[in-house]
C-alpha cells in the first residue's frame, strides 16, 4: 500500500445529511472551498513528491522542483506571464507587501510617491501605511464614485503629480465592481509610472494580462479559486524584478511550498479551463438570489455597478437594518458576512463604503454576499427565504413587533 491509499483511509468518509444540516455557505469573496481535484494534488505532494525543491543532488527534489515547475507555467497561463516572472508567496497580502517594498527599495534615496484608489483592500493600504509612516513613502488618493467606479478625472489628477507607483484593484473586493485595469495601465505607463494591481478577487474571473497589458505587479491569492490557503503569487512584467526582489527586499530565497504550489497550479489550470462556464451558471444563481431579494424586501438597494461586476458578487443594503443583527439570525444557516474579511465582525464602518459616499443607514445595513461553483439553485433560493426572513425579523424587532 503506498502513501496516497494510506492516506485515503485516513480521510473521513463524507456524510451527505451532515453536509446538508451545515449553514449555506456564500462568502466565496473571503475564501472558497478546494476543489476535491486540487486537494487530491496536494496530498500527492506532500505524501509522495515530499523533496525539497532547492536540493536537487538526488530525485527527490529533481521531482519536488518538476511539480513546482509544471504548476508555474499554470500560474503563468492563467494571467498572460512568463513563468519567469512568477514568485510565489505565502498570499496577496505578502505579494502586495513585496511590490511595494521592491518599488521602494529601487527609488533609492527618493521618497516613493504612490497614488492609490480609496477603495484598496486593507492589504494594500496597510503596505502603503507602512511606507509612509516610514518615512520612505508619500500618498495622493484617487476617488470613486456611489458605483465605487474610479473617477477618471481624479486618476488623471493623481499621475499629473509626478506619481511613481500606482495602486489598483482588479475589482472590488466588496461591492465586486470590475476596474479597466488594461486602460489604466496604459494612462500610467503614458505618465511614466508603475502600476500594481490587487487581483486577488479577479484572477480567472475577470480579464488580466501581465505581459500584454505591461502589469508591472500584480498580485494574487490561491485561495480565492477553489485552492489551498497559504500560497500566492507575485507575477511582474520584467525578468529583472523578480531577482531584484531578492536582492533588495528579501535577501534570500525560504524553502518551496511544494503541495501548496502544485495545487495553487492545479486551482489556475482548472480556472483556465472551465472558468469561463462557472462563471455563466454563478452568474445566473446570483441573478436569481437578487430577483428572490428584491422581490422580498422591496426597500433594499443593490450596492457597486450592477452592469459591471464580478459574477459572483451580490452587495446590498437594508437601510436601517443593523447587518450585524441580520449576519447572527443567519449564523447558523448562511453565510455571509458584513464586508471584507480582514474586518469582519469589526465595528468600524467600510472605508470603502465610505468612499462610495452611501449614507450611515445604507453603511449599518450593508451585507455582501458571494456565491461559487458549487452553489445550487436549491441553495439559491433557501438562501433567498432566509435573509428575507432575517431582514424582517430584525426589522420587526426594532419596531417592538
Amino acid at each position: 500500500m503506498n502513501r496516497v491509499e494510506l492516506a485515503e483511509r485516513g480521510r473521513p468518509a463524507r456524510d451527505d445529511r451532515v453536509a446538508s444540516a451545515r449553514p449555506i455557505y456564500m462568502d466565496h469573496h473571503a475564501t472558497t472551498p478546494v476543489d476535491p481535484r486540487v486537494a487530491d494534488v496536494v496530498l500527492d505532494a506532500m505524501v509522495n513528491v515530499f523533496g525539497n525543491a532547492n536540493s536537487v543532488d538526488h530525485t527527490h527534489g529533481e521531482a519536488a522542483l518538476e511539480l513546482v515547475e509544471r504548476a508555474t507555467a499554470e500560474v503563468a497561463g492563467l494571467i498572460g506571464s512568463d513563468a519567469a516572472g512568477v514568485r510565489f508567496t505565502s498570499g496577496s497580502t505578502e505579494s502586495i507587501r513585496l511590490a511595494v517594498g521592491h518599488a521602494i527599495a529601487t527609488r533609492r534615496n527618493r521618497v516613493l510617491r504612490i497614488a492609490a484608489t480609496t477603495v484598496e483592500h486593507q492589504a494594500v493600504l496597510d503596505a502603503i501605511r507602512i511606507g509612509v509612516r516610514s518615512g520612505l513613502a508619500e500618498v495622493i488618493w484617487i476617488e470613486v464614485d456611489a458605483e465605487a467606479n474610479l473617477r477618471a478625472e481624479s486618476l488623471q489628477a493623481a499621475l499629473s503629480e509626478n506619481v511613481d507607483l500606482v495602486c489598483v484593484m482588479g475589482a472590488n473586493n466588496e461591492v465586486g465592481t470590475i476596474y479597466p485595469v488594461e486602460q489604466i495601465a496604459r494612462d500610467v505607463h503614458l505618465a511614466g509610472a508603475k502600476v500594481l494591481v490587487d487581483g486577488t478577487q479577479a484572477v480567472g474571473r475577470a480579464d488580466l494580462r501581465v505581459l500584454d497589458w505591461d502589469l508591472d505587479y500584480l498580485a494574487f491569492s490561491s485561495h480565492k479559486i477553489y485552492g489551498p490557503k497559504g500560497v500566492g503569487a507575485l507575477a511582474v512584467s520584467s525578468d529583472a524584478v523578480h531577482s531584484e526582489i531578492t536582492e533588495h527586499v528579501l535577501g534570500h530565497d525560504g524553502t518551496l511550498n511544494v503541495p501548496g504550489i502544485a495545487g495553487f497550479g492545479e486551482a489556475c489550470r482548472l480556472m483556465r479551463v472551465e472558468g469561463a462556464g462557472d462563471e455563466r451558471r454563478i452568474r445566473a444563481c446570483r441573478d436569481r438570489l437578487e430577483t428572490h431579494l428584491l422581490r422580498g424586501l422591496p426597500d433594499i438597494v443593490v450596492n457597486g455597478n450592477r452592469g459591471n461586476r464580478l459574477a459572483h458578487n451580490l452587495h446590498l443594503s437594508a437601510p436601517g437594518i443593523p447587518n450585524d443583527a441580520v449576519i447572527a439570525r443567519l449564523r447558523n444557516k448562511v453565510a455571509v458576512s458584513t464586508g471584507a474579511a480582514c474586518s469582519s465582525g469589526a465595528q468600524t464602518p467600510s472605508h470603502v463604503l465610505r468612499a462610495m459616499g452611501l449614507s450611515e443607514n445604507m453603511q449599518e445595513g450593508a451585507i455582501r454576499i458571494g456565491l461559487g461553483k458549487y452553489t445550487t439553485q436549491d441553495e439559491v433560493d433557501r438562501a433567498a427565504a432566509e435573509i428575507v426572513a432575517a431582514v424582517r425579523g430584525v426589522a420587526g424587532s426594532m419596531r417592538g413587533v
